[in-house]
């Protein structure tokens, strides 16, 4: 499937070369019915980056993200996988930052709390699984290095309860199937991420933490994928 397109990180190009800024995004899944369902919002019309367009809860890594103790570590494959191929240096640290930063905005954008006994300073990571990575191309109007989560929605401690005034980032938060999100307006590393998720929801389960996750970019004028996968002993 071909990348050459703006929807990917908004619609104007610049000239300016923007270094991107490292994102985390949050899939949540809910088994709870016949069919699996995805929480996705509508952002608003006003926001210079994607406007209207449906898409996961998830923001910007914040200096802050990585100075949080979780109340249960990441899966180490999980925890291989972010430290692969990390722009700067590789830590242990910054990758549990990244997990944070998916929690800490979903929380902030859904009000829906990530852990079932942890508080919302010291979030459980154990259920995140990496599955995708994606970096916005040069001459947008944004520039993200931005990593997808996918975890079960049963982690979320208050998954009927959400503290969401709907004044959010994102707005009209909905848990839709795949086929309802068909006719929405989506950014298509969005309708990527859903399509690769299909197989492992047609089996009625979610990709396991050693799963190869599928890391997206430009490499001079071309869109590429590569693959972050942990190494396995021989």
């Amino acid at each position: 499937m071909s990348y050459d397109h703006p929807e990917l990180a908004g619609s104007k190009i610049h000239t300016k070369v923007l270094q991107p800024k490292d994102s985390a995004t949050l899939i949540l899944v809910r088994r709870d019915s016949a069919v699996p369902r995805i929480l996705m919002g509508q952002r608003s019309a006003g926001h210079a980056f994607m406007p209207n367009k449906y898409v996961f809860p998830g923001g910007r890594l914040d200096a802050a993200d990585c100075r949080v103790k979780p109340a249960q570590d990441l899966h180490p494959a999980t925890l291989a996988k972010l430290m692969t191929r990390m722009r700067g240096r590789a830590t242990p640290t910054r990758a549990r930052g990244l997990a944070h930063a998916a929690v800490r905005e979903t929380w902030e954008e859904t009000g829906l709390l990530f852990g079932k006994k942890a508080a919302a300073d010291a979030p459980d990571l154990s259920g995140l699984t990496l599955f995708m990575r994606a970096i916005t191309p040069p001459g947008r109007t944004r520039r993200y290095d931005s990593r997808f989560f996918v975890a079960d929605a049963e982690m979320i401690s208050n998954i009927d309860d959400p503290h969401h005034d709907g004044g959010g980032e994102l707005l009209t938060l909905s848990w839709l199937t795949l086929d309802d999100v068909t006719d929405l307006d989506l950014p298509l590393i969005t309708i990527d991420a859903l399509q690769r998720l299909r197989p492992f929801l047609a089996q009625g389960r979610l990709p396991d933490h050693d799963c190869p996750a599928s890391f997206q970019y430009y490499r001079g004028k071309a869109w590429v994928e590569d693959t972050l996968h942990v190494e396995r002993p021989l």
